[in-house]
């Protein structure tokens, strides 16, 4: 359901089996035998992978960082903080000093060291400058800037479009000379982000909100967020960002509808392949999206009662849903019942059984109210497979 300002639905969870209501999970085991590891093995070969190295080479690199870095700690504690360090491409720590002879004494403990023209402080007062001027009118134009320690310089960067707080901003920048270079021609940038589902997403402009559904792909690859149909409209927020448009819904209000719909992931933002608890147990993963037998135990994630659970109800459930602002009633097919509590706002958000999704929030009786995860209630919701098979889509999966 929406926040109950206009509709009165409720939101469905993901139905979850015993473990997962529980929060068990698997701890996934590190690289190699040791019995605590240093890396998660995730982290290992994705790391491997953006260097076009070895696992093993990743792990190498990983211990070298860790020990330079254990020498510059021990530095400080002996009063030589240098001012600034940084690694290079092959892994290796250079730190800016104060002068040759602070020099060499970092490299009598065993890392590089240089003497800078600027160094760390130096930049620090040139950005706070700058951040001082985008503080009282923000420099549209002006994608980022930075301190590139590695550069000696504060890094301005801009696109072609620019107006004239950018100018004045840019003459700022000037003043400093060589401190301060300027990279051209740089994309727009925005906030990315990436939402569990079951997260609060708001109607934009408006104090309505819904629950994120899941992502599904198409067999193009387009990316999408498959969620109640009535909580499909322009543009939906996260936390503020814009990161999603509508773009096809079965609910009309008014008419014979079913409940389910679609909007299309703005470029750089996407779904989480696991669930979000409100902090009940680790995120649930998602596996799959094989039907739950009526009775089955399931759980919702949606952004007004967080994590509830029940059981599956009945299939194939037609319903006459009001609109408390004096509109016409709609009746919506093909929606599912569940013992699983849900409020105003929780409507689109994520149900799931054990690790397989299974469904949307839609809606639920008026005024209920819902007070922790074993909360009793009632909840209609949109069955996943269902909304897959009729726009062709494939679920993401963890």
């Amino acid at each position: 359901m929406r926040n109950s300002r206009k509709y009165r639905l409720a939101a469905v969870g993901i139905a979850l089996s015993a473990s997962a209501v529980l929060g068990t999970q698997t701890v996934a085991q590190a690289q190699g035998t040791d019995a605590t590891p240093h890396y998660q093995p995730e982290m290992v070969k994705a790391l491997a992978a953006s260097l076009g190295v070895s696992e093993e080479a990743a792990v190498d690199r990983l211990d070298r960082q860790d020990a330079q870095q254990a020498k510059l700690a021990e530095l400080a504690k002996r009063g030589i903080a240098g001012d600034g360090a940084f690694f290079d491409a092959s892994g290796k720590l250079t730190v800016n000093a104060a002068d040759t002879a602070e020099a060499a004494r970092i490299e009598k403990a065993g890392l590089d060291a240089r003497v800078p023209a600027r160094g760390e402080a130096a930049l620090d007062k040139v950005k706070a400058e700058l951040d001082a001027l985008a503080a009282k009118k923000v420099p549209s134009g002006v994608v980022a800037w930075s301190v590139d320690l590695a550069a000696d310089k504060v890094t301005v960067k801009v696109n072609n479009d620019r107006g004239a707080a950018a100018k004045a901003f840019l003459a700022k920048a000037a003043e400093h000379g060589s401190a301060v270079r300027i990279v051209r021609g740089e994309e727009k940038l925005e906030a990315k982000a990436a939402i569990y589902p079951g997260s609060k997403m708001t109607f934009n402009n408006t104090s309505q909100w819904c629950s994120v559904g899941y992502g599904a792909r198409d067999r193009s690859g387009n990316q999408y967020l498959v969620t109640a149909g009535h909580c499909v409209t322009n543009t939906l927020r996260y936390d503020g960002t814009a990161f999603a448009k509508g773009y096809k819904t079965r609910y009309a209000l008014g008419t014979r509808s079913v409940d389910m719909g679609l909007l299309t992931i703005n470029s750089g933002h996407s779904i989480t392949t696991s669930v979000g608890t409100w902090g009940n147990s680790n995120p649930v993963a998602v596996k799959g999206s094989s039907r739950a037998s009526s009775g089955a135990a399931l759980c919702k994630s949606g952004a007004t009662t967080g994590w509830t659970c029940g059981t599956v109800g009945s299939y194939n459930n037609t319903v006459t849903y009001v609109d408390r602002n004096g509109g016409p009633d709609t009746v919506v097919s093909g929606l599912a019942t569940s013992s699983v509590c849900v409020e105003g706002g929780d409507s689109g958000g994520a149900y799931i059984s054990g690790n397989q999704a299974q469904g949307m929030t839609s809606g639920g009786p008026i005024d209920q109210q819902c007070s922790g995860v074993n909360s009793r209630g009632s909840s209609y919701f949109q069955p996943l497979d269902d909304a897959l098979s009729y726009y062709g889509l494939t679920l993401n999966t963890n």
